[in-house]
């Protein structure tokens, strides 16, 4: 059973893809089995469905949609979904969160980083735990820590640090093994990746396709994700969005999906 992943908003344009779709920070991909269609993140804004349509790609028949995180890159497009479409996601999706700098010991906002999108029209599945969507899908449910960093504040009136802690990522378990499909990767892929496999029961890895958040990691950080993935040895490696040209540069094998591709997973 192959799996099919479209990609209908990323940061650059796919070489050869028509020019009239658009590519700007953000993700959103449709992800597909012989029975299951799943949209994975809505970009800022239209852009998603605008580059449907003009792909010839339905999305009027979605078993669900999955947003990684409360971030507006992921979850702007939210005003275009259906009424009544079914939304998997974290309790915290819907919290003000800003980037900052820290002046005098206190962290002050300068760029507001989550939407006000209205949720009530919508069917949502609020969940920290993991979430079986189809027997082959899961949502990961809130990822677990052991020492979180802090992407700016959450909260309005008194800002505390953000870490994505509704964070979540869509899991496949292919005959080949898991496919994991991140938004941006904040809680960072060994510590997704040995998630994954905790609640599933299977350590063997097939695919890691999305966003890892390596654009500006330090050579550190990279040396360590990167020997972690060559210890899993995946046979698929797609670092898009906040991986960036820099992060990949340090990942062994690894492509770059964008807007236009589709990508074909056979099991």
């Amino acid at each position: 059973m192959a799996l099919t992943l479209t990609v209908l908003l990323e940061n650059r344009r796919a070489t050869g893809a028509d020019k009239s779709l658009r590519a700007k920070p953000g993700l959103s991909l449709l992800v597909q089995d012989k029975t299951t269609t799943i949209l994975f993140d809505t970009g800022p804004d239209d852009s998603f469905i605008l580059n449907a349509a003009q792909m010839g790609v339905d999305l009027s028949q979605l078993d669900a949609v999955v947003l990684s995180h409360g971030h507006y890159d992921h979850c702007g497009g939210v005003p275009w979904l259906a009424d009544n479409s079914r939304v998997i996601c974290h309790p915290q999706i819907a919290c003000e969160r800003y980037a900052s700098i820290t002046l005098a010991g206190t962290p002050r906002k300068i760029k507001k980083l989550s939407r006000d999108n209205d949720y009530s029209r919508l069917v949502m599945e609020y969940t920290r735990k993991p979430l079986a969507i189809s027997d082959r899908f899961l949502w990961s449910g809130e990822i677990s820590v052991p020492t979180p960093q802090a992407y700016g504040v959450i909260g309005e009136k008194t800002p505390q640090p953000d870490y994505i802690s509704d964070e979540g990522v869509l899991i496949y378990k292919s005959e080949r093994g898991l496919v994991i499909i991140t938004g941006c990767g904040h809680r960072g892929i060994e510590n997704i990746v040995r998630h994954c496999q905790n609640i599933t029961g299977v350590n063997k890895i097939y695919a890691v396709i999305g966003g890892f958040h390596l654009r500006a990691a330090s050579p550190a950080k990279l040396w360590r994700t990167r020997k972690f993935i060559k210890q899993q040895q995946p046979e698929k490696l797609l670092g898009c969005h906040c991986t960036g040209s820099w992060g990949r540069l340090w990942l062994p094998g690894s492509d770059a999906p964008a807007t236009g591709d589709v990508i074909v997973l056979a099991e």
